[in-house]
Formats: structure tokens, C-alpha cells, sequence
């Protein structure tokens, strides 16, 4: 028994766990695996540097078939309890969705049932009792409600695989197999709600791949609103298809196929030769996938949603990144309660999205208001009105040339302070301010304007020169465009894998929009150096941070029984046109009487019809000669659970510190008594702590002990430069020989420019001006006699480096 307390956690798993799990019947190669990596870590960004955090890792994860898991275990060294894993196994099976949760040390195992009714919840086994694959497969199934020999017939068919090794990701797997279950249950109406940038589209695929192979569904439409989106699900993720699958293209219906990509415009009209869906028997599909089912399909009077009406018998799956629920559109009302939901902050924390920094920009006149000057006049020359104009009325209303030409500086400003060549969108209030905006920045950036003028581009749904460059933009590999200025064509829709910079510089107050922008940004892209991203903003957009929908499951806030739809408001009326107010974007629509006459030349009194007008805007007014500049440019900054802090950094600091070290002797003790202070400065960011930020507003030169004593327990900081002079005043090195003296000095002067965490690496040995020792052998064996006592001496030196606290 003592032999077993002495080996590692490792050598318990290979000797004793895992011979005890294949004993019970689970093949090791396609049901057992070990040391499961299931995130990727999260990205913390540190000035320009950036580094992942741990990966979340399993111990064990048991599959009845590939990617359908039924049981976890976590595994503990014998000097353990065999109860000691428990804990962390129940927080990764609640994240990965698993009902069978063990906890092992060697000797036996606990089993936690999460299907457990009559039975013990958590029960001791024996080595060798460990259940057979057969067994955590009924209790899979009572989890899942699977309850019937056809639905486990759908819920046990394999997923796809191409061997190129591409598996799904852990929330995908829990999409689809939760959506497959759901149909095999009998629900017929699924909502799957999953952030911009994490696959809906290869989830989309292995769900109907799944469902089509058992024979469950056995003609599937897969619609969209967007060519773009159309293209690249054929090109990609559905390619595998292959012949069975085809693309609805200028209305014609060849009922030949099994899997069909279309557009609702494609499928139908505004009269009834055009609705070209109807050639279909309303039978004919048995499962709709819908894309970005917050548009069309959400409302109930949208000629998109008879298409789903009219195939109203088969099963109707939407995805969607932002879910729209307003008091006039549901999602959930169509399709229920998501069977699952993979949030934004779930991504970024997870490591598989980008986290954002986020820039605001506080003009003058945006935040005092501008008022003109007695008399003051127009470009045009006419009298500009008497009255307060903010922040809702510039480039909407009114154009301030300075204001404009500001942004652009400022815009230009980040992208010299970080990489000009920074893929960047501009999103602005309309088409004709993302036309001004381009020539602004054009005029700030003359230098490679010159020399590509695709180095900025207007990209807007009326520019068929911008439209024609989209690809190019989001194509990681072309250079050309950098920066894109657009209203609303680029919001949804375009995988912009390698945008760095969001601007904005619209009025947003729609969250459903708000989402979608915030999406263009989340892709990462490691090859291309993409961790992170910007949002520069100038219109106070990102307090819709703070609000408590941003992240979290869709709301339903319509009332079932309202039919009509009050969202467009009448705020102006004229002879031939008519401005209304979307309540739900905040947009001001102006329309112009249609011109229709009934074939006896009348119009019945009471009669009106519009369209919009090709501008969709009144006449704007243009201004210049008025005083612009910035009150205020600072980051803001956000707490663990992605909502932005409101109060000062120290204060929020010092809440974090105060909670896990209650008195300034608490935290000494735990800072003196760690081996690796990286350790202890790793933990404080993972809890909130923004070390670098906190580094900036405070003091560059002190490091983080002093930080926290002088933030928390408001204690005077030394800075690194003055603790290491305080050690060498103490002639500490004598008791070292000549180098070693030589070597110690070398890593204070490295800890008074870098900090505690380089002197902790041996890795700092291997630069100048170590290297003048010699390699990292020589100086830990030949000077310091040995790896213990190097390590020995840096532990001594942190002593004295911290002694005068």
C-alpha cells in the first residue's frame, strides 16, 4: 500500500484505473480516452502580447460511440480519498452535458448518477465493478429521455467523418446531439442559440448529416437571406454532400435532389408567380434548417415566414447568434426555449473566440451638444436652426466636417499605434456617412492610399466597386482592402476572420444588432496573428455591455396574443412621403408615395402605399468651421463575468485582493511561502485582477507584490529598481563564490527591468548577459553545483528582494 501512495497520478490511471474500465467491456480505442483537452484556453491580452490560459482537461471521458459521451472520471493520487475528484468531474459533466459522473484514487470508484431517483445518489464501487458500457448507456438514455427503440436508433447514428481529423468542438457536440435527440423525441420546433465565429453552420451540417443517414429526415432545406451565406455553407461545411445536394438558383425547382441551399428571395415574391416554393407539395421537406433566424423568418407577417407556414409539417431548426425578442418579434414564441445555448463570454473564456479591448472616445460636442452661433450658416448658406444637436443628430441630421475629419484621426491614430495593415470596419449611420468617412480616412492615410487606393473602401449594399472587393476583405490572404466603412451590409453574414478593429460610429440600440457587430470581431486566427480585437468607440455603443441581455439567454418579451406590429412609429407625415422610427434599431425611414393606378385611373380614397426612398434619408446638413476635439480617450475595462467595471481599477482591485486575502499578513504569508510567485500572480488574473492595466494607471516600475500591497492595504510601493539596490546595499551575494555572485547580480538588474516572473524561468539564463557564463548546465551545475541548490538560491534571493515589506 505504501508503493501505491507513492506513485504519481499518472502511474495510478495507467496501473490500476484504466485496466479496471477495459475489464468492464470499453474498448480503449474508440470508447476510453484519457487526458481529454476540451477548451482551448483563454486569451489574455497584455498590452500588445497575448497568452492563453489553461485548457480545461478531463481526466477520462467515456463514449458509447464517438463524440455521444456518457460518463466522466477524474482521477486522484492515492495519498487522495477515492471522493477527492468529485467535485471538479460534477463542473466538467455539467459543461459537457453527461449524466455518469466518477471520482477515482485506485482503489475503487465513487459514482455519482445525475438520472439517480430511488436510488443513492453517489455510491461506492469496488475496483472491478466498474459499469459496463451497456449499463451508463440506460442511464444515458433516461437522462436524454430517449425512450423508445427508433428514437435511440437516431440518437446512437455516428457522425460524419472525413478523415482529415476534424472532430466536433465540445459545445457543437452538445448542439447536435441535443437537436438530434429533441427530433427523436418528437419536438418539431428547435431553436439553437450559438455565438458569431462558433460553427452554426458545421453544427448545422452533422445534425442533418445525422438525421439523413438513419433515414429520419429524408429531404432537407437548409435557408438563408444571404447569397453570401448560401455560398459559403455549399462551399465548406455541406461540400460533403456532394451530388445529393443542389443550389436554388433563378427560380427553378428540380425535385431530383435531397438536400437543398436556397435564399427565402429565391423561394418566393411579392406575387404569386414568384413564390416558387409552392411548386413543392407542402410535404415534400421533413426537416428546414433556418440561418440567422432572428430576420425574416422571426416575424409573423413576413412573407418569409409563410414559406416555413407552408411546410408548416416539417421539423423547422433556427440558429442564430442573437435571438430577436422584442415586444413585436419572437424567436422563442416560434420556436421555443433554446435546447441550447453557447454564449459569447462562454467562447471568449473558452479560448475558442476572441476577447475584445474596448476604446471609448468622449468628443466635445458629443457629449456637451453643439449650438450654433447667432446667424451661423450652412455650406449651402442657408440659416442653420437655433437649437442643441447631439450626439443622435451628427451625421444623421447634421454633418460636422471637423467631427468626421477627428474620428478619422483617431481611428488613424490607433492603427499607427498598433499595425496599419490591421484589418479594420467602420461602422457608420448611413451609406452617405461611410462614403464621407472613406474620404477621411483616405485624406489621413494619403501615404498608402497612394500606393493602393484599395487601402480604404466603402463597403455598402449600393457600391457594386465596395461589394466586388467583400471577398477580398475577409480573405485572410489579401492585403487590400485594410479598412472597410459601411452602415449595414457588413453586420451580419461575413466570416472576417482577421478584422482587428471595430469602430463605431453609429447609433446602436438594438441589442440584437449591437451582438452582431460585436461578432464581426471574434474570429481568431492564429496564423495570421489574430488573438484579439478593438472597438474603438465614439457613441457610447458598449454600454450595452452593461446590460444584463447582452450575454445571457433570450428573453421572451412578446405577448403571444399581439399580432400587430407597432415597432414602425409615424413621427412625420407629408403630401408624398412619410418618416417613420424603427423602435426596435432606432432607424428613421423615409418613404415616398407609390405611384400606382388602378386600371380605371383612380386611387380609392384612404388608400397608401410606399416604398422606401432610394436614399432612405432627408436632405442632411453640412457644416464646417466648428470646434471639435476629445474631452476624453480611455479602455474600458471588464470584471470576470464580461460586464464592464463602473468603478475605479483600484477599487475593483482592491475588492478581488480583499476577498481572497483579508488582511495584509494573510497575503504575505501566501506570497512567502509560494515557491513560484507566477503562481500567485497567474491566480489574481484568472479572478479579475488586470495586472497590466492596473500596472499602467498605478506605476510602471513596481511589480505586482507592491501593487497589491499598496492597492489593497494601502501600504507605499517601492519600485523593482529600489528593492534590488536594498539587496545589494545588503552585501547578501558574500556567501557565494565570485560567479555566482556574478550570476545573482546579473538576475536583480533582469528583476528591476522585468519583473519577478522572468528570474523565476530558467529560461532567462539562455540571453545576454547570462549566455557570457555559459549554456544553462553550465551555470545551474558548474557555478551553482546542482539544479536544487540554483533553485535554492533564487528562492533566498525573492526572500531578500521582499524582506523590507
Amino acid at each position: 500500500m505504501n508503493d501505491k501512495k507513492s506513485l504519481s497520478e499518472r502511474d495510478i490511471c495507467t496501473k490500476y484505473i484504466t485496466p479496471a474500465i477495459e475489464k468492464s467491456g470499453w474498448n480503449k480505442l474508440t470508447q476510453l480516452l484519457e487526458e481529454v483537452t476540451f477548451t482551448d484556453g483563454k486569451i489574455y491580452v497584455r498590452g500588445k502580447l497575448t497568452a492563453r490560459g489553461n485548457q480545461k482537461r478531463a481526466d477520462y471521458i467515456l463514449y458509447y460511440k464517438p463524440n455521444i459521451p456518457i460518463a466522466i472520471i477524474e482521477a486522484k493520487d492515492n495519498k487522495h480519498t477515492v471522493r477527492a475528484g468529485i467535485q471538479q468531474a460534477l463542473d466538467y459533466a455539467t459543461i459537457l452535458d453527461i449524466p455518469c459522473v466518477f471520482s477515482s484514487n485506485g482503489d475503487g470508484f465513487l459514482f455519482h448518477d445525475r438520472t439517480a431517483k430511488e436510488d443513492n445518489l453517489e455510491s461506492e464501487l469496488h475496483i472491478d465493478n466498474f459499469p459496463s458500457p451497456e449499463e451508463l448507456w440506460e442511464k444515458y438514455k433516461t437522462y436524454k429521455g430517449i425512450s423508445t427503440p427508433a428514437a435511440e436508433k437516431i440518437a446512437a447514428q455516428d457522425y460524419f467523418f472525413d478523415g482529415a481529423g476534424r472532430k466536433p468542438r465540445y459545445y457543437q457536440q452538445i448542439a447536435v446531439n441535443r437537436t438530434v435527440e429533441a427530433i427523436a423525441a418528437g419536438q418539431n420546433r428547435i431553436l439553437l442559440v450559438m455565438a458569431t465565429g462558433t460553427g452554426k453552420t458545421y453544427t448545422a451540417f452533422q445534425i442533418i448529416h445525422r438525421l439523413w443517414k438513419v433515414g429520419a429526415k429524408k429531404r432537407i432545406l437548409f435557408l438563408a437571406d444571404r447569397n453570401a451565406l448560401i455560398d459559403q455553407t455549399r462551399r465548406n461545411d455541406f461540400k460533403h454532400f456532394k451530388d445529393k445536394m443542389t443550389v436554388v438558383k433563378h427560380r427553378q425547382i428540380d425535385k431530383s435532389y435531397e438536400i437543398y441551399l436556397a435564399l427565402y428571395q429565391g423561394l418566393s415574391g411579392n406575387d404569386e408567380d414568384a413564390n416558387v416554393y409552392k411548386q413543392f407539395s407542402t410535404e415534400f421537406f421533413d426537416l428546414i434548417i433556418i440561418d440567422e433566424c432572428h430576420r425574416g423568418s422571426a416575424k409573423e407577417d413576413s412573407s418569409w415566414r409563410e414559406i416555413l407556414s407552408y411546410f408548416k409539417n416539417a421539423t423547422h431548426i433556427g440558429l442564430t447568434a442573437t435571438p430577436k425578442e422584442t415586444k413585436e418579434t419572437s424567436n422563442t414564441e416560434y420556436f421555443g426555449d433554446p435546447v441550447y445555448t453557447y454564449s459569447l463570454k462562454q467562447g471568449i473564456d473558452d479560448g475558442f473566440l476572441a476577447p475584445y479591448r474596448v476604446v471609448r472616445v468622449a468628443l466635445n460636442v458629443d457629449v456637451e451638444g453643439w449650438r450654433p452661433p447667432k446667424g451661423f450658416l450652412d455650406k449651402e448658406g442657408n440659416l442653420v436652426e437655433d437649437r442643441i444637436y447631439n450626439r443622435t443628430d451628427f451625421d444623421k441630421k447634421i454633418v460636422v466636417e471637423e467631427r468626421r475629419k477627428l474620428v478619422a484621426q483617431k481611428i488613424t491614430e490607433l492603427l499607427k499605434g498598433t499595425d496599419r495593415f490591421s484589418k479594420s470596419i467602420v461602422f457608420c449611420c448611413d451609406i452617405e456617412h461611410a462614403e464621407g468617412m472613406r474620404s477621411c480616412i483616405a485624406n489621413e492615410n494619403k501615404d498608402l492610399v497612394l500606393e493602393n487606393y484599395k487601402y480604404v473602401m466603402q463597403i455598402t449594399g449600393d457600391n457594386e466597386e465596395g461589394k466586388r472587393e467583400l471577398d477580398n476583405f475577409t480573405n485572410p490572404e489579401e492585403k487590400y482592402p485594410v479598412i472597410a466603412t459601411t452602415s449595414e451590409l457588413m453586420t451580419t453574414g461575413i466570416d472576417a476572420q482577421t478584422c482587428k478593429i471595430i469602430v463605431l460610429d453609429a447609433n446602436i440600440n438594438s441589442m440584437t444588432k449591437f451582438k452582431q457587430i460585436i461578432g464581426r470581431g471574434t474570429r481568431i486566427n492564429e496564423e495570421f496573428g489574430k488573438f484579439y480585437f478593438t472597438i474603438l468607440d465614439f457613441r457610447n455603443a458598449t454600454d450595452l455591455f452593461a446590460d444584463k441581455d447582452f450575454d445571457g439567454d433570450p428573453i421572451r418579451l412578446k405577448p403571444v396574443s399581439e399580432a400587430e406590429d407597432l415597432s414602425l412609429v409615424v413621427i412625420e407625415e407629408e403630401e408624398n412621403t412619410l418618416t417613420v422610427l424603427d423602435e426596435i434599431t432606432g432607424e428613421e425611414i423615409k418613404f415616398e408615395k407609390a405611384k400606382i393606378r388602378y386600371p380605371d385611373g383612380s386611387q380609392p380614397e384612404g388608400t397608401w402605399a410606399f416604398r422606401a426612398s432610394p436614399n432612405r434619408s432627408f436632405q442632411k446638413i453640412y457644416v464646417n468651421g466648428v470646434d471639435v476635439s476629445v474631452l476624453v480617450s480611455r479602455e474600458m475595462f471588464f470584471d470576470q463575468n464580461g460586464k464592464p467595471i463602473t468603478t475605479s481599477l483600484k477599487d475593483h482591485t482592491k475588492e478581488i485582493i480583499k476577498q481572497k486575502y483579508a488582511s495584509l499578513d494573510d497575503f504575505l504569508n501566501v506570497w512567502n511561502a509560494t515557491d513560484r510567485k507566477e503562481a500567485i500572480i497567474k491566480e489574481l488574473r484568472e479572478q479579475g485582477v488586470l495586472v497590466e492595466a492596473l500596472t499602467e494607471a498605478v506605476n510602471k516600475e513596481v511589480d505586482l507584490f507592491d501593487l497589491i500591497c499598496h492597492v489593497a492595504y494601502d501600504q507605499p510601493p517601492l519600485t523593482r529598481k529600489e528593492r534590488a539596490n536594498n539587496v545589494k546595499k545588503r552585501n547578501y551575494f558574500t556567501k557565494y563564490g565570485e560567479q555566482a555572485k556574478k550570476v545573482l547580480e546579473a538576475l536583480l538588474d533582469k528583476y528591476a527591468d522585468e519583473g519577478i516572473t522572468n528570474i523565476e524561468s530558467m529560461e532567462v539564463l539562455r540571453v545576454n548577459p547570462f549566455d557570457e557564463f555559459g549554456s544553462v548546465p553550465e551555470i545551474v551545475n558548474g557555478i551553482f553545483g546542482g539544479k536544487k541548490k540554483y533553485q535554492t538560491a533564487i528562492r533566498e534571493l525573492e526572500i531578500e528582494l521582499y524582506k523590507t515589506a
